[in-house]
């Protein structure tokens, strides 16, 4: 059993196994997963497909498995476990988040106000907004 976190989602699968810098995942279970598929083209999301490097099918492939954290790492994205090789954090490249910097926008998340009525950001996309937080520590 496997547990990955990848941005704001954290997913356990029973049929996953981690060791020696590979996270194995059931085919079947990948785009659920991480928002991957295996294709014939590749290793596909949405409609954008990876194809797998020639020469190299068995670092990303075996019967019924997909190595995530070589699809990872071949996107230039660090991919790092815990000792037991149990909990897999996939994260953002650099590139990635220099090019989410630049552009100056925060991501969207929502909160609630006082009468507990939620307020998105992207709600007032174009607007002046005032973030107020405080903390106790």
């Amino acid at each position: 059993m496997v547990t990955i976190l990848q941005g704001d989602r954290e997913t356990t699968l029973p049929g996953g196994s981690g060791a020696d810098d590979q996270l194995w995942l059931p085919a079947e279970a990948l785009q659920a997963a991480i928002g991957w598929r295996l294709r014939p083209e590749g290793l596909c999301q949405g409609d954008a497909c990876v194809p797998i490097p020639a020469g190299r099918q068995a670092d990303f492939l075996r019967p019924g498995q997909v190595n995530a954290a070589a699809l990872w790492r071949h996107l230039g994205h660090p991919a790092v476990h815990d000792r037991a090789g149990e909990v897999w954090l996939l994260g953002l490249g650099a590139g990635e988040r220099a090019a989410r910097m630049a552009s100056l926008q925060a991501p969207d998340f929502t909160l609630p106000d006082l009468a507990g009525r939620p307020h998105r950001l992207s709600d007032y996309r174009g607007r002046r907004v005032l973030l107020v937080s405080w903390a106790s520590w």
